[in-house]
């Protein structure tokens, strides 16, 4: 049974979830057929994955790189009070962890209608034709 869940050609570990949306959305198909679609979808989910982790990373690395060096510049020029610095750098960082939160929910909320168009996409494929005739 565990062939059942695994692409041997890849080693692409199949979610229960796919699993059953394929078993059950292609019941008369091969499993040959089956297993490659399972495949695919595991495919794609991963590759969103690994995008949206990859925009979190570079996006909350060159903001905090931003701000560090927009410190570093104030610190060298010493017009202000090192304190009132260190204040406002708290507070931009506060700032800045309400922002990155907002663009964490943005992306999730991303994911999750990147998802629900992948299951209306496959809804659509796999959708059996209705004969007008």
């Amino acid at each position: 049974m565990e062939e059942a869940n695994q692409n041997q050609s890849s080693e692409i570990i199949i979610s229960p979830e796919t699993d059953a949306l394929v078993e059950q959305e292609m019941a008369d198909q091969t499993a040959d057929l089956k297993q490659e679609t399972k495949a695919l979808i595991e495919a794609i989910k991963k590759r969103a994955q690994s995008e949206i982790q990859t925009a979190q990373d570079l996006t909350r690395e060159g903001y905090l790189n931003a701000v560090r060096r927009a410190r570093e510049a104030i610190e060298q020029t010493q017009l202000i009070d090192p304190d009132r610095i260190e204040q406002s750098v708290q507070l931009i960082q506060q700032e800045a962890q309400k922002n990155w939160q907002s663009i964490m929910d943005e992306i999730h909320r991303l994911g999750d209608r990147l998802s629900e168009a992948a299951k209306a996409a496959w809804n659509a494929l796999t959708q059996p034709k209705s004969s007008d005739s």
